[in-house]
This record gives C-alpha cells, sequence and structure tokens, in this order.
C-alpha cells in the first residue's frame, strides 16, 4: 500500500467503494490531512454499521476507466465535528446538490456522523 498513491487516488475521485457487513456501498467523500472523510445518516448517504466498525476494506477506482487503483484497510473513527471542524467543512464543500447547503452543518451535527477512514498498513 503506497499512502501517496491513496491520497491521489482520493483526490482524484469523487467516489470510493466501502467494504461494510451489508455489502459493498459507494460513497462520496473528500480527502483532507491524511485520511478520508464521509458522513452517514441523517438525510445523507447511506452507509449501515459503517460508525461501528473498527476497520473497512476501501477501494479507489480510476475516474477515467473505473479500473481498480489501490484497496486498503483503513481504521474507522466517527470524529467529533465540533473537534473536526476544518474537516467537516472540506466534507461539506464535496457535497453536491444539498437540499439545505445553509443549514447543511446544523444538519449533520444533529443527525449525521461524520466518520474518518484512515488508511492502514496490511
Amino acid at each position: 500500500m503506497s499512502l501517496p498513491l491513496i491520497e491521489e487516488g482520493a483526490k482524484k475521485s469523487g467516489i470510493l467503494w466501502i467494504a461494510l457487513p451489508s455489502g459493498r456501498r459507494l460513497a462520496w467523500h473528500a480527502w483532507h490531512d491524511g485520511a478520508i472523510y464521509v458522513v452517514t445518516g441523517g438525510g445523507e448517504q447511506d452507509l449501515p454499521g459503517l460508525a461501528e466498525a473498527a476497520e473497512v476494506e476501501i477501494i479507489l477506482r480510476s475516474k477515467d476507466n473505473g479500473a481498480e487503483l489501490v484497496r486498503f484497510p483503513a481504521s474507522v473513527e466517527v470524529v467529533d465535528q465540533a473537534e473536526a471542524a476544518e474537516a467537516v467543512a472540506v466534507l461539506a464543500k464535496e457535497r453536491l446538490n444539498a437540499p439545505d447547503a445553509a443549514g447543511l452543518l446544523s444538519r449533520w451535527a444533529a443527525h449525521s456522523a461524520v466518520v474518518r477512514l484512515t488508511p492502514r498498513e496490511r
């Protein structure tokens, strides 16, 4: 696993696959400070079991042709959104077509989990 490859792939593509107990799920995300951030619940993407997991497998694919770029394990941590305000702001910028853009952060704070996925060595 190459962290520079993971970072490059995560920055170039706005989506990834997360292997969850319920199966693989497509998710939009943001790369920030060495990790991938996703939001789940509260009217956002449904990623059942992610917030409770200790580790998941992430698959990044090429934006050009869809081929797999890299697959790696990542540790899972639900972040305190107030303490991780910078990361949450970066993630919010990646949220396209939010029905409530002005109230997005408030809605997330009240009803969603923001999850940090940190790449791990195999």
